[in-house]
């Protein structure tokens, strides 16, 4: 079974501004409201890869509740903990030029939920993986990654960390099964210019050298490279098409590797590309039938 952990979800409104003029009634000419959050982005397409998983996290107060209705609706488990306090984030995004975004905090998780939460992964088992995604709010720990990749370090599971800077690099001494950073994670965490390819290779050999069992590196609109546990290098570049929106397009590409690999890297490779691509190419996360026309392409 994968696990996908999302410590801070929230719900993103987006909102279309006519003219955004500060001091003054704002009229807007759409709105929308989503559920936001890197783990949750990768059990949703997971689900519409046919590959079950059940997201995991905090959520609170009606916020809290119409978000995990939304992301059940969406066919998604979950198996969220639900603080007794304050209300999941309801993050406002406005379609300006550039892109104007007002990000809350969250609520506070305490030391009785962070406990419930390690009782929850205490139950995974032998070939499970987790998704360890995102940012750690300000309520937790700098260390939670850590602690959480010790805590399962006596047991057969594989953990998948999607996050960049000091989360990233203190994670490799636990040798995580899978870390997945784009291209200028990869130039921070390495220390190497990811501009050429030769780069991106060294950066993720040098990661691969302190830890990490595979490498999946996103390039955006260039591909994708992976650099598995043999040392093997596998690059694909991505399919043409127009980028209409890249959020969540990271997301859908460690979905779509993690789907593919009931086959081979190389399929995992492909359809994570493809993935990725199928969600930048559309408003909102890819459905199945654009994710596989993308794959057949490659």
């Amino acid at each position: 079974m994968i696990y996908t952990l999302t410590l801070n979800p929230a719900l993103d409104h987006v909102m279309q501004p006519e003219e955004l003029v500060l001091g003054q009634v704002v009229r807007c000419v759409g709105d929308s409201v989503t559920f936001g959050g890197k783990g949750i982005n990768v059990s949703v397409v997971l689900h519409r890869l046919g590959t079950k998983s059940t997201a995991l996290g905090f959520i609170a107060g009606e916020f809290g509740k119409l978000l995990e209705r939304m992301v059940n609706a969406e066919g998604v488990t979950t198996d969220f903990i639900t603080l007794s306090h304050g209300n999941t984030r309801m993050n406002v995004k406005l379609k300006t030029d550039p892109m104007t975004e007002l990000n809350a905090p969250g609520p506070d998780i305490d030391e009785d939920a962070l406990s419930k939460l390690f009782i929850k992964l205490d139950t995974l088992d032998n070939g499970d993986t987790l998704v360890l995604a995102g940012s750690v709010p300000p309520s937790l720990p700098n260390d939670i990654y850590e602690q959480i990749m010790k805590r399962l370090s006596g047991k057969n599971v594989r953990i998948v960390v999607d996050a960049g800077g000091k989360l990233l690099l203190n994670s490799l001494k636990y040798r995580p099964f899978l870390i997945k950073p784009n291209a200028d994670e990869l130039q921070e965490a390495a220390g190497v210019s990811t501009d050429a390819l030769d780069g991106v290779i060294a950066g993720a050999n040098k990661l691969s050298g302190l830890g990490a069992q595979n490498v999946l590196v996103s390039l955006g609109e260039n591909g994708a490279l992976l650099y598995d546990s043999e040392g093997n290098t596998e690059f694909s570049p991505a399919p043409k098409g127009k980028a209409i929106n890249t959020v969540g397009a990271g997301d859908s590409m460690l979905a779509g590797f993690l789907a593919g690999l009931e086959s081979d890297n190389t399929d995992a490779l492909k359809y994570g590309i493809a993935a990725g691509s199928a969600t930048a190419f559309s408003e909102k996360l890819a459905e199945k039938d654009e994710i596989t026309k993308l794959y057949e392409k490659l």
